[in-house]
């Protein structure tokens, strides 16, 4: 019984490790990649959305941009939904908001 309880600890430990990361998001005025959508996507969202944003134990965005606007999915990115943490500071949601809908 043990042995599950800690294994299930570890699991959400390293589960939450890697989706984490919000409190240590851009303070809106910054980019953490350089204005560079696919990098601040990769240091930041494939953990949890997989590496084709197809989904994993983040939802899949695969046409995102059909289901929520611009300004949605910027606030989600900057202030978290759900079990998603904050991610995002302002420039760089804006960044990934526009790259998601071009793209997914």
């Amino acid at each position: 019984m043990k042995k599950k309880l800690v294994m299930l600890l570890l699991g959400t430990s390293l589960l939450l490790a890697a989706c984490g990361g919000g409190d240590e998001a851009s303070d809106g005025n910054t980019t953490t990649a350089g204005g560079d959508a696919e990098k601040i996507i990769q240091q930041n969202c494939i953990g949890c959305h997989g590496d084709n944003l197809q989904g994993r134990s983040g939802k899949d965005l695969t046409g995102v941009g059909d289901r929520y606007s611009r300004e949605e999915i910027i606030d989600i990115l900057v202030n978290g939904k759900g079990s998603m943490p904050k991610m995002l500071g302002e420039a760089d949601a804006e960044i990934v908001t526009d790259w998601l809908i071009e793209n997914k």
